[in-house]
């Protein structure tokens, strides 16, 4: 098991080479969710995730002899990119293999930063197969993105900074798909605070150490927005530390995930993955469990598709009341269409979307179906609009 003078050590040997991203208190997103919360911005690393931490330390331990043979690594993407970066940065040869499935950005940054990328199998586990396979085949050394002591030890160089620059912080809510982040954070975070709680977030398709820790059987998969913790079981080194040191962990529902990426967008102008966001989705889905507390979440990583990011965002505000898509039954005569934009128009609302339908929709030839998307300014302005376009018209919400 990893302590405390590992952790200290791996700060020393990747300073310089990691950036010590900036701690910041956020007011909207406490007053969102009721709790005193702090945000580490592990977004902002050079590759966009925590796990420049882990890989710059464990490459720097390699032997010379290990730095000639090359490396290779298995990932959905964060660990793909800091193995490739810090493997430039050193001279040393990287393959990455990653699942097919790998959202683009990621793929193509991995690529960026030089290394040969590898696309293989549906999963991280036919990836990490593969990829074992090729270290075998070519004389590869093997850089595990979480079960391993030196990455997680470099994972937890985030809670040293975190707990440097917010003392005051009683609780650490960590995301969770291998277990090295909240292993390396843990062993930190409790020996400098005994009294702090860490406590690990899963997104329920892959909630492999909340059945491990209730003694179930590891049953996973599906799509996830959060494919970065996407993780079929956890490594058998950070259980150990997990067990010892972590105080609970929740699952959360895909959706929160989805609502905790657009509140941190619009609440603290902050870009995060799924797997980023997760621990606020946890403060989102259980407020009573943090209320009034002083909550660390680090925004673990910033690597999301902007096509993702922009249906993400849509679909909240769809969510919040804030767009509405309307399907109206209206007369089939001159002036109607001009009549409805001007109640909406009238009300404040901003149309986005009209869709006519005169020969089908309808079950007259005398009428036709509208459907009209708008901008509202919030939940009660929407509605208001409805109300306003019902007194002359059949309106449902589509």
């Amino acid at each position: 098991m990893i302590g405390l003078d590992d952790i200290r050590a791996a700060a020393a040997r990747i300073d310089g080479h990691v950036i010590r991203t900036p701690t910041m208190r956020s007011a909207t997103i406490s007053r969102a969710t009721g709790a005193d919360v702090v945000l580490k911005l592990e977004n902002l690393q050079a590759t966009g995730a925590f796990k420049e931490r882990g890989a710059a330390n464990r490459l720097a331990m390699l032997s010379h002899r290990e730095r000639l043979a090359g490396v290779i690594a298995m990932s959905a993407g964060n660990h793909a990119q800091a193995v490739a970066r810090h493997s430039q940065l050193l001279g040393i040869t990287a393959v990455i293999v990653m699942p097919i499935g790998t959202p683009a950005t990621k793929v193509t940054r991995t690529a960026g930063w030089g290394a040969r990328v590898v696309l293989h199998g549906e999963t991280l586990a036919e990836a990490a197969s593969h990829a074992l396979a090729l270290a075998e085949a070519e004389g590869l050394v093997f850089i595990h993105p979480y079960d391993d002591p030196a990455v997680m030890a470099g994972q937890g160089t985030l809670a040293l900074e975190f707990l440097e620059d917010a003392p005051e912080l009683d609780c650490l809510v960590i995301p969770v798909g291998g277990g090295g982040l909240i292993a390396g954070c843990a062993v930190a975070a409790r020996a400098l605070k005994p009294g702090i709680e860490v406590i690990g977030v899963e997104v329920s398709a892959y909630a492999a150490l909340a059945q491990r820790l209730a003694g179930h059987p590891v049953s996973v998969g599906g799509a996830t927005i959060a494919e970065g913790i996407a993780v079929r079981d956890i490594g058998a080194t950070p259980l150990e530390v997990i067990r010892a040191h972590v105080a609970d962990v929740l699952v959360v529902p895909e959706r929160a995930v989805e609502e905790a990426i657009a509140l941190l967008i619009e609440g603290a102008k902050v870009v995060a993955e799924g797997a980023g966001a997760i621990g606020l989705a946890a403060l989102l889905a259980f407020p009573e469990r943090f209320a009034g507390r002083c909550v660390g979440l680090p925004i673990c990583g910033g690597n999301i598709d902007a096509r993702i990011l922009a249906n993400v965002l849509l679909r909240n505000l769809l969510r919040d009341g804030r767009l509405l898509r309307l399907v109206l039954e209206i007369p089939d005569r001159p002036g109607v269409l001009a009549d409805i934009a001007g109640k909406i128009g009238a009300a404040g609302g901003n149309i986005i979307e009209v869709s006519h339908q005169r020969l089908f929709a309808s079950p007259s030839v005398q009428s036709a179906q509208l459907e009209v998307m708008f901008e509202a300014r919030d939940p009660a302005h929407g509605a208001a609009i409805v109300v306003a376009l019902e007194a002359d018209y059949t309106v449902r919400r589509a």
